[in-house]
């Protein structure tokens, strides 16, 4: 898996890419970083590094890109799940 989430799975010789995608990334997103223990405040800024998604406007899987049969599961639906239903 990679800093932006993305992931591939192999299956049969077939080959799966899943991106997690976060179109929240740069509007508005409240920062995260390190809590304080003393004052239980977030410190430091890690902004949209190592958040493990990408905005959609950042995705790899495209036709342009030779994708086919692209889902956009809705949040709550595991992607593995979902690759084993399809392949039975």
């Amino acid at each position: 898996m990679s800093n932006t989430g993305r992931y591939y799975v192999k299956v049969d010789g077939r080959t799966f890419c899943v991106e997690p995608i976060d179109n929240t990334l740069g509007k508005g997103r409240k920062n995260w970083g390190d809590v304080n223990p003393s004052t239980k405040e977030v410190e430091g800024n890690y902004g949209n590094k190592y958040i493990g998604a990408i905005h959609e406007d950042d995705t790899l899987i495209t036709e342009e890109n030779g994708y086919k049969n692209i889902i956009n599961l809705e949040p709550g639906i595991s992607p593995n799940d979902y690759i084993n239903k399809l392949l039975k």
